[in-house]
């Protein structure tokens, strides 16, 4: 199996920064896309940003210009630095990738445990 463990939520007031980490674990043959999720409460859950093992990446619109992917392939580590954060930046945030656990394993989702993200003054 592949575990994702997450951290780096917390209380934030509005305009401030938070950085979050989620690091993959277990029997990991590769991974290929990397991303968060995150969902709201009475919302449907929402990809924020995700990034491939070359780097390409991809933002929702809403935060684009304040949110920043980034991973390290070594660790397989994938982080989210949330910059002039707001309000409606608040939700349970979810780390996925997606990976395989062998050479032939088809590629298979994973999903973290969530971490909450409070955006409050």
């Amino acid at each position: 199996q592949v575990q994702l463990v997450e951290s780096g939520g917390g209380l934030v007031q509005p305009g401030g920064s938070l950085r979050l980490s989620c690091a993959a674990a277990g029997s990991i043959f590769s991974i290929n896309v990397m991303g968060w999720y995150r969902q709201a409460p009475g919302k449907e859950r929402e990809l924020v940003a995700a990034i491939t093992s070359g780097d390409s990446t991809n933002y929702a619109d809403s935060v684009k210009g304040r949110f920043t992917i980034s991973r390290d392939n070594a660790k397989n580590t994938v982080y989210l630095q949330m910059n002039s954060l707001k309000p409606e930046d608040t939700a349970v945030y979810y780390c996925n990738c997606n990976a395989r656990r062998w050479l032939t394993d088809p590629p298979r989702h994973y999903w973290g445990q969530g971490t909450q993200v409070t955006v409050s003054s």
